[in-house]
């Protein structure tokens, strides 16, 4: 078990860590001025002139795509060694979109690239690994608990040669942005079958097919998140091709699960680069204020919080690095007790660093002056996708019972 990065990794560490210092952070102040210039004028879903430029220049430096390892298009990295990346790019709310490294594309171009059928990577993979456009995941829906993904009522009906979609589902992140052209629908197709895990499947949807409507936007805490945004969407009698079907009937859950392993390893490691930079700010916050006659910085209660944030942080750093090791080595279904606690300990460490970082700022990290708040809302909402804590804990009991018993 060795988590020493490699040369390869090193290099990109630096490469990357340049870019941000040089292009990134000047940057996210003009960003968010054009994105509130575009909501004054009446569309906050408009692409940023900010963001397009930087992905020219992170392409033409080669820092594109580093998360797939299975496309000729991406780095080769494998899970350990992109895994410092993530964290690198987690530090400021634009990054990972600037490398094409963002979610929710991250995972729909791995499910295309390990699932997708010939036609289909060249009609939605090459253009997603251009970043030439942007696609969305539709799997949440408003009316069961999603955490348990064999409740969706969707459905995909066979009609001849086309399915026809029909439901309901909201916080489909992206679908807002203009780019967004293809959506990655899960539905049940059999909904009977005896085996639950196989009543699910899977199908590629243009977003402008007929019948497919996106009814609003969801804030989350008060943020639009524009010009990405979060969608609810009705799917009404949406009939597109049986060639759009993803490796084929009853294999959604499948595809679930591997698309979900390698994108808990990038949420997780862009929280722990989003913890450190809260860390950082309440460090220089704490150095430079004065309350009752002595620095924040040396007050105890705050010196407690810093070493306590140090800790947290590194304990997540090493319990990501560690399932990364294990996906990278004994597969992901193996590491799965592993990915489940990188799910529930990350998204907790950044809460809490993150707040601590608050306390020192004061009513200021309330504002916009400091990207504190952002960073919360982001952290908090992270206890949901992609598994809320509950499933995970769960999950995770189950594996350790059953490594603890008697057989």
């Amino acid at each position: 078990m060795d988590f020493a990065y490699s040369e390869r990794c090193q290099q990109y560490r630096e490469r990357v860590s340049r870019f941000m210092d040089e292009h990134v952070f000047p940057a996210e102040a003009d960003f968010f001025a054009e994105v509130a210039a575009n909501r004054q004028a009446g569309n906050a879903w408009v692409p940023t002139a900010v963001v397009e430029t930087l992905k020219e220049k992170a392409r033409a430096a080669g820092l594109w795509n580093l998360f797939l390892p299975e496309s000729g298009d991406g780095a080769g990295l494998s899970n350990l060694e992109y895994a410092p990346l993530a964290e690198l790019m987690g530090r400021s709310p634009i990054a990972p979109e600037v490398f094409n490294c963002s979610a929710p594309d991250t995972g729909n171009m791995e499910v295309l690239a390990r699932y997708g059928s010939p036609q289909q990577q060249e009609r939605w993979l090459k253009p997603l690994l251009a970043g030439e456009i942007r696609s969305c995941f539709a799997m949440t829906e408003p009316a069961v608990a999603s955490s348990d993904a064999t409740n969706i009522e969707a459905r995909i009906t066979r009609d001849g040669d086309d399915y026809i979609l029909k439901g309901r589902k909201w916080w489909t992140s992206g679908a807002n942005d203009p780019r967004c052209k293809v959506a990655i629908f899960m539905g049940k197709s059999d909904p009977d079958n005896a085996d639950r895990h196989r009543q699910q499947s899977m199908i590629l949807v243009p977003m402008d097919a007929p019948g497919l409507k996106i009814l609003r936007h969801l804030p989350v805490f008060g943020y639009d998140d524009a010009p990405h945004g979060h969608a609810e969407i009705e799917f009404d009698d949406v009939r597109v091709p049986a060639s759009n079907i993803l490796l084929g009937e009853g294999r959604g859950f499948e595809i679930a699960q591997g698309r979900l392993g390698p994108g808990r390893i990038h949420h997780c490691m862009r929280l722990i680069g989003l913890a450190e930079r809260a860390l950082q700010l309440m460090c220089r916050r704490a150095s430079q204020r004065k309350a009752f006659g002595r620095l924040v910085a040396e007050q105890s209660v705050t010196m407690e919080r810093i070493a306590d944030a140090r800790i947290l942080i590194d304990q997540a750093r090493l319990l990501t690095l560690n399932a990364a090791w294990m996906m990278d080595t004994v597969g992901n279904k193996a590491a799965l007790k592993q990915i489940g606690m990188i799910k529930v300990a990350a998204p907790n460490m950044a809460c809490q660093v993150i707040d601590w970082a608050m306390q020192v700022h004061g009513a200021a990290a309330m504002s916009d002056d400091f990207p504190l708040a952002y960073a919360y809302t982001s952290a908090r909402s992270l206890r949901f996708a992609d598994g809320p804590d509950e499933v995970h804990r769960n999950q995770i009991a189950k594996l350790e019972l059953r490594a603890q018993l008697p057989r």
